[in-house]
């Protein structure tokens, strides 16, 4: 389904941007189910240029156009899924590489998203898909996922950012400037790629803390904090330093020694906003990871 408007707005706000979410909410009727339909399975363009729905922003006169699958209903697909926590308001799983999060790209039954609604239909959870954020395809560990969609909504809004904390390991190439630090850098669409972004000032705001947590044979074992969720941050803002995660062919990365990004969503921390709850949980760094420093699948608490 695809469905096109052009923005039109009252002339005290004519001069000024607003998110593409309130435009398609307040002028063009979008239901929150539709938002998410949209924002997780379809696909957004404004001026006939695809951009992120969660941060795009429209003007008077552009054109707007929505993408939507007419069956956005997840294929339930058996598989096993490593499931680290599970109550019943969210579940959190420990992706391996080679899995997409949701479909997209052609991969409509093999994800994440299949799956687990598969789980849900063998436990008898009359419940949809309801991510909170995604990895990429060959980016390994903690994806949290929500079992309601007014926590999804609290986790994934602007507010969101106090509830919710990602930690990563990764291996890069050569070592980092000092021990640690902060990557300030933002981030914006590649002009010539619909799928690699690159460090621009036109770019979101884009931060990422990082300290070493060993050094070896020209390479760094990074522990590294998102402060912002951009698409590839922590892949962008590592080749940007000159530092390319291994394996990241997408960004200049070595593939000698380890096929895929070497990238780990180590640690999770969500307060659940609607309970009050805590959740702290950690993922062991897979074999591929480790082995780069010969070390076979050992466990970083911090």
């Amino acid at each position: 389904m695809d469905v096109t408007y052009i923005v039109s707005m009252e002339e005290e706000k004519a001069l000024y941007p607003v998110s593409v979410r309130a435009f398609l909410h307040q002028k063009c009727g979008f239901s929150h189910g539709l938002w998410r339909r949209l924002k997780w399975n379809g696909t957004l363009l404004v001026n006939g240029v695809e951009v992120r729905a969660t941060t795009a922003v429209v003007r008077n006169g552009d054109v707007v156009t929505c993408r939507i699958p007419e069956h956005t209903r997840l294929a339930v697909t058996p598989m096993q899924l490593d499931i680290r926590y599970e109550d019943e308001y969210m579940i959190v799983l420990n992706k391996p590489a080679g899995m997409l999060v949701h479909p997209t790209g052609g991969d409509y039954a093999n994800t994440l998203g299949n799956g687990l609604l598969h789980y849900y239909q063998q436990t008898g959870q009359e419940i949809d898909f309801h991510p909170v954020h995604r990895l990429d395809r060959n980016t390994t560990g903690l994806v949290l996922v929500a079992k309601q969609p007014q926590l999804q909504n609290a986790l994934t809004q602007g507010s969101g950012g106090k509830f919710f904390h990602r930690s990563y390991v990764a291996v890069i190439e050569g070592e980092m400037p000092s021990l640690e630090g902060t990557i300030d850098l933002p981030i914006a669409r590649h002009p010539d790629s619909i799928i690699q972004r690159v460090c621009s000032s036109d770019g979101q705001p884009a931060v990422t803390h990082y300290r070493t947590l060993a050094r070896r044979g020209g390479m760094s074992l990074l522990y590294l904090q998102l402060e912002t969720g951009r698409t590839h941050q922590i892949r962008v803002h590592l080749a940007a330093m000159g530092h390319p995660l291994l394996g990241d062919d997408l960004y200049g990365g070595d593939t000698s020694l380890i096929q895929r990004q070497a990238l780990h969503a180590l640690h999770l921390e969500v307060a659940n906003p609607l309970t009050g709850e805590e959740v702290s949980l950690y993922a062991d760094v897979p074999q591929d990871i480790m082995a780069v420093f010969g070390t076979e699948g050992a466990p970083i608490g911090s």
